[in-house]
């Protein structure tokens, strides 16, 4: 079965992961790219400034890239991936759902909506059954999915397995973010270098929000958020890619250490093709030094999640955890989530 994919916003530096991601897909085949009307037109090699540490695949380079409307893209896609900044995104999205196109979103607007999928396909694939009362509430035919932020993706699979094992109650955590996560002109090397900016607009309210959904119950009528409470310091630090995050959570139950990290380790995947054969990855006692960034990001192919320093605290656990944000946390979420629309039948 091969699947026709466009991509939204395609030559920015999320559009250029979906890409380097969509290179050799067994099931998806990129037929559209889209961008600005000063990139319309053009090659797609002649439009992108490519930044990316491949080379532009040849089957790709000569596409020319259409506007971001439904008028310039073909009936014929089956699904559309979006990487458009989020202010765009609010006002274009809606008008390919209304043209009946599905949407795989990586932009961070409506994630939060009632019913909207925010989705992880390893932790909850039945929440892509909002898709129905989406399409009941707002009268379209098209879909549209969204996956989390890129520090959230990487701290909520291991709180879901610690959920699942032991009751979460309470989670604290401190983000150690990489500069790719603002995009390629987000922040100066004047603002980064020797430096640590401790404020990152949005991200802590993101986390706050979005694990609560993420890890919430959908009954099939509508999703009850999780009732633990969630806090996040969120901070940008000069590491090119993969974000380091501290966490403090509070439990139910009161697990050993190496309870937990059974837990985490053997926390179930999906069999999706860009799924990683093992979704996190533990670190034991004698390597309390890791994960780290630049060491520990491109575990199976950038799509794992790394755990290390599992320790007690008197009313729970503490651990470090970390995922490449532009791989698992962006372009790579978004495509896991378009596996999963064609597995559970929505295309």
């Amino acid at each position: 079965m091969t699947v026709s994919v466009g991509i939204l916003g395609a030559t920015g530096a999320v559009g250029q992961r979906f890409i380097q991601l969509l290179d050799g897909h067994p099931t998806f085949e990129i037929d559209a790219l889209t961008a600005s009307e000063s990139s319309a037109g053009k090659s797609y090699q002649a439009a992108a400034k490519w930044r990316a540490n491949t080379p532009i695949p040849r089957d790709v380079a000569d596409i020319e890239v259409g506007e971001t409307h439904p008028d310039a893209v073909s009936d014929d896609i089956d699904l559309l991936f979006s990487s458009l900044p989020s202010g765009v995104a609010s006002e274009v999205e809606p008008k390919f759902l209304e043209a009946g196109y599905v949407v795989s979103s990586n932009s961070s607007n409506d994630r939060m909506a009632e019913d909207v999928p925010l989705t992880i396909p390893e932790i909850n694939p039945g929440h892509l059954d909002l898709i129905e009362v989406q399409r009941d509430n707002r009268g379209w035919d098209g879909a549209l999915i969204k996956n989390p932020n890129c520090s959230t993706i990487t701290m909520v699979p291991t709180l879901a397995a610690l959920d699942a094992g032991f009751g979460i109650e309470r989670a604290d955590v401190t983000t150690l973010q990489a500069v790719s996560g603002a995009g390629y002109s987000g922040v100066t090397s004047m603002e980064i270098i020797d430096n640590a900016i401790p404020h990152i607009g949005g991200e802590e309210n993101k986390m706050e929000t979005e694990s609560r959904k993420l890890l919430g119950e959908f009954d099939g009528a509508e999703l009850s958020l999780h009732d633990a409470e969630v806090n996040a310091s969120c901070n940008r630090i000069p590491t090119l890619d993969g974000h380091l995050e501290s966490v403090f959570v509070d439990l139910a139950d009161d697990p050993s250490p190496a309870a937990a990290r059974e837990a985490l380790e053997s926390f179930p995947g999906i069999d999706l093709p860009s799924a990683p054969d093992q979704l996190i990855h533990v670190f034991g006692d004698d390597q309390p030094e890791r994960p780290q960034p630049r060491r520990d990001r491109n575990r199976d192919n950038g799509m794992a999640i790394s755990v290390g320093g599992v320790s007690e605290t008197p009313s729970g656990l503490k651990y470090n955890c970390l995922a490449h944000n532009t791989l698992r946390g962006a372009a790579g979420a978004s495509l896991l989530n378009g596996e999963l629309l064609v597995e559970e039948g929505w295309i």
